[in-house]
């Protein structure tokens, strides 16, 4: 467990990593990624040759004699979620940090990209039930609050129930938002309702895995402990059946979680816990652009 010195040490230490990333990477890309609610009326200026004329205000053109034009601007501000997945499983990691560690990263870097684009930002933690929400708001002190509480939140459930969480979000938010959600999609059984969100909002999942839920090492008998249900089993690691079969798992698993995506119109990015997870999002807000 963290002190308080040590947590609001790393609270921190990810306010600068997240500012220094957004400012030198994100600036401009999250902006343009992702569009505004719609458009809203700025002002009313002189008709110019070649504005479109279903904008002109012909109230103010009859009253001075001469065309004028409506002008509108897009509308900026937006409301971002992040389901934050703090099931057991995400406690797992072999290389540089746990897979928890990169989805805290990754969360405190998108809450910094929409603090500083005046964007509100809310969140829902979930495992197999609602672990915590916070509803969405602006601001620095507000970033820092979800940056704690993306460090110390701690599951009071096991395992891991998507659907409920995406049916949270569904209920909680009031108008079209972008939600990001980050696990490593262990579960199966969320697909009907990603269906339903992603008809509604702007939905990007990000999933987190470990280079050794992909592949494991040839490293002879191993016990191996499953950390949603607790169960353990011997299984030996050498065997090249074994190694296929633990494989072909992840395969058929990562493909499933692919077709719901592409079945809800919502984007999917993956990334290793080993990897630059900065690039991949970089890379993501460009193409969206």
């Amino acid at each position: 467990m963290l002190t308080t010195e040590e947590i609001l040490s790393k609270v921190r230490e990810l306010e600068i990593k997240s500012k220094k990333i957004t400012t030198h990477l994100f600036t401009g890309e999250y902006h343009s990624a992702f569009k505004g609610k719609g458009m809203s009326f700025r002002e009313v200026r002189e008709y110019y040759a070649g504005d479109d004329v279903r904008f002109i205000d012909w109230n103010v053109s009859a009253r001075f004699s001469h065309p004028f034009t409506k002008v509108f601007e897009e509308e900026r501000e937006l409301t971002v979620y992040l389901l934050v997945d703090i099931s057991n499983s995400n406690l797992f990691g072999t290389t540089q940090s746990r897979k928890k560690d990169m989805i805290t990263e990754i969360g405190a870097v998108l809450t910094f990209s929409a603090i500083n684009n005046n964007d509100k930002v809310g969140v829902v933690f979930f495992s197999d039930k609602i672990e915590k929400y916070i509803a969405p708001k602006k601001g620095r002190q507000h970033a820092l609050y979800i940056v704690r509480e993306l460090l110390t939140v701690e599951p009071a459930g096991t395992s891991t129930k998507m659907e409920d969480a995406i049916r949270f979000f569904n209920k909680a938010s009031h108008q079209k938002s972008i939600a990001f959600v980050l696990s490593d999609f262990t579960d199966v059984e969320y697909e009907n309702d990603l269906k339903v969100v992603g008809g509604r909002h702007d939905v990007i999942g990000l999933r987190v895995y470990d280079k050794m839920d992909m592949q494991l090492p040839d490293a002879g008998l191993l016990q191996v402990q499953d950390l949603e249900t607790g169960k353990k089993k011997w299984v030996d690691s050498s065997d090249k059946t074994v190694q296929y079969n633990y494989h072909q798992h992840f395969l058929k698993q990562s493909d499933l979680c692919k077709n719901y995506f592409k079945k809800a119109g919502a984007d999917l990015l993956h990334i290793r816990t080993d990897e630059d997870y900065v690039k991949v999002l970089q890379q993501f807000f460009i193409k969206r652009s």
